[in-house]
């Protein structure tokens, strides 16, 4: 008589892609991301992580807040729950006991003036490090169609018939990537990831033994992190592109006072697209979301700019108050 099959035990984890903006007020600002280098034998690049330990912790939320601050210095503005992650391949595989590890994915936004010293384990990066295809602020990216839109559609080109109710591979790489006169979504940035993971030409596909049929990886598609935490980037980075659209958390990302100019680099920073500057400043005349100080910067160089901030009165004034940018062009 056999026994039962052993359960392989759960631990909660949470995660957080802490962003900042660098530069806020130079010529290009860069989102960055907080992450942490794991120690021997992988020294993969991860984001920030700690256990949940419900007898210290009340709350999911406290206790990202206790360890963040604890481990890395960095004071969190706002925090947002992501999703839960916990596919398999992301930290097991068949034959392995350890605990298997579900995280709590959150998104937090941080000020870089705020940081008085980063942890010595821990840095930021530009987001687009690990998503270069995502950056279109100077147009769009070459890596596109010299490199990744053909091995996606090689890759399109082998499947027979998709499976019932679902799009093709091909209809799936139009959708997402503006193939064929489409538009580029901005906020498609997971689905965009995993796309490409399915393909194989990232390297998590293939350390998590998806992908074994699959194309080769290949390096220039930005940098692999730890477990699935690109696909927790991902997410934040998505999230975060269509919260500013209709909550202002753009501003958790400003000083307290910043010209025009400075915020509307911010939000194609974030965005990864350029914007139309009278048409920017159309829109945040008409959205009332900021308001004049009075005061000018002569930071630019040039004629002095006008110095404005965010104003809060807009909360109560009506519940969606945030830049609505357009699609892109």
């Amino acid at each position: 008589m056999t026994g039962a099959p052993q359960k392989l035990p759960i631990e909660i984890g949470l995660t957080a892609a802490i962003v900042a903006v660098n530069n806020v007020s130079g010529d290009k600002p860069e989102p960055t991301i907080l992450v942490a280098r794991e120690t021997a034998p992988t020294s993969a690049t991860a984001l920030p992580s700690g256990p949940f330990d419900p007898v210290v912790h009340r709350t999911f939320e406290i206790g990202l807040r206790a360890w963040v601050s604890e481990q890395t210095g960095v004071p969190l503005g706002y925090v947002e729950q992501l999703y839960t992650f916990g596919d398999r391949g992301r930290h097991a595989e068949v034959g392995d006991r350890d605990p298997h590890v579900v995280s709590v994915g959150y998104l937090a936004l941080t000020r870089t003036g705020e940081i008085a010293q980063e942890a010595p384990d821990a840095t930021f990066r530009s987001w687009y490090t690990f998503f270069p295809w995502e950056d279109w602020r100077n147009g769009r990216p070459e890596l596109l169609d010299q490199l990744l839109i053909p091995k996606l559609e090689t890759w399109a080109a082998q499947e027979s018939a998709p499976p019932a109710g679902r799009l093709s591979r091909r209809e799936r790489v139009k959708l997402l990537f503006g193939t064929d006169g489409a538009p580029f979504d901005d906020e498609n940035v997971l689905e965009r990831y995993e796309l490409i993971y399915e393909a194989g030409l990232v390297e998590e596909a293939h350390r998590d033994g998806h992908s074994r049929q699959a194309m080769a990886a290949i390096a220039q598609l930005g940098q692999t992190m730890r477990h699935d935490h690109r696909r927790i980037l991902a997410t934040a980075m998505g999230r975060l592109r269509a919260k500013m659209k209709y909550r202002p958390v753009i501003f958790e990302l400003m000083p307290e006072t910043f010209t025009l100019t400075a915020l509307q680099r911010t939000v194609e920073a974030i965005s990864g697209r350029h914007l139309h500057k009278q048409n920017f400043r159309r829109l945040v005349e008409s959205s009332a979301v900021v308001e004049a100080t009075g005061e000018v910067s002569h930071a630019t160089g040039g004629r002095p700019a006008a110095l404005f901030r965010f104003r809060r009165e807009i909360l109560q004034e009506r519940p969606a108050a945030g830049l609505r940018v357009g699609a892109r062009t």
